[in-house]
């Protein structure tokens, strides 16, 4: 492998990463816009307040495999290190693509695929973690910024050091994006997950 070639990866899966799945599953198939309903994110939590659960899992499933084929490119040019530089730029990708003047989504289900591919036993943790936290509260984003969060340990003790960089750059990456999130959770104004509470008024 070349220093072509691993730069090559990265800077497509950053273009990968940025490819707005939400919007695209959002206007191909139920000709609306995403970004004009429910909070207005790209992202697969959005998707199953404004288009229900198919649309939901179509966005989940795309952002996913955004954050899981660049980690399977790495690793089939033989560097993890490769491997988890590509996943995080496909994590930036989404969150500043530059297809949407470089605003995005949150970057949660890019990550959950990363990680998925990383360790899967980091992956459905991760899941764990969300799933948990959303039945206890009803908020998609605590739930997201916790698993990403508990991550970096979780990807330090199954993969070593580099997993554990990326599980810290990740998480904080995730947790900025939600940074008006924490701001509604204070305010008790952020809005519930509707398939496990009904939906807030804010």
């Amino acid at each position: 492998m070349t220093v072509v070639t691993g730069a090559a990866l990265v800077v497509a899966s950053f273009f990968i990463g940025a490819i707005p799945f939400g919007l695209v599953v959002s206007w191909l198939f139920f000709r609306r816009d995403l970004r004009t309903e429910g909070s207005g994110n790209i992202g697969a939590a959005n998707a199953l307040r404004s288009l229900g659960k198919g649309g939901a899992i179509a966005v989940l499933v795309l952002d996913a495999l955004k954050g899981a084929l660049p980690v399977v490119a790495g690793r089939w040019l033989g560097s993890e290190e490769l491997a988890l530089t590509a996943a995080f730029a496909a994590i930036l990708g989404h969150c500043f693509s530059p297809f949407l003047n470089f605003r995005g989504g949150k970057g949660v289900a890019t990550n959950l695929g990363a990680v998925l591919a990383i360790a899967w036993p980091a992956g459905a943790g991760f899941a764990a973690i969300w799933l948990a936290v959303v039945l206890l509260t009803g908020f998609s984003s605590a739930g997201s910024m916790l698993a990403s969060i508990a991550m970096a340990p979780a990807l330090w003790y199954l993969t070593g050091t580099p997993g554990g960089i990326y599980g810290l750059g990740s998480a904080a990456l995730i947790v900025f994006m939600h940074r008006g999130n924490i701001a509604r959770l204070r305010e008790g104004t952020e809005n519930v997950l509707p398939l496990f509470r009904p939906k807030s008024s804010a």
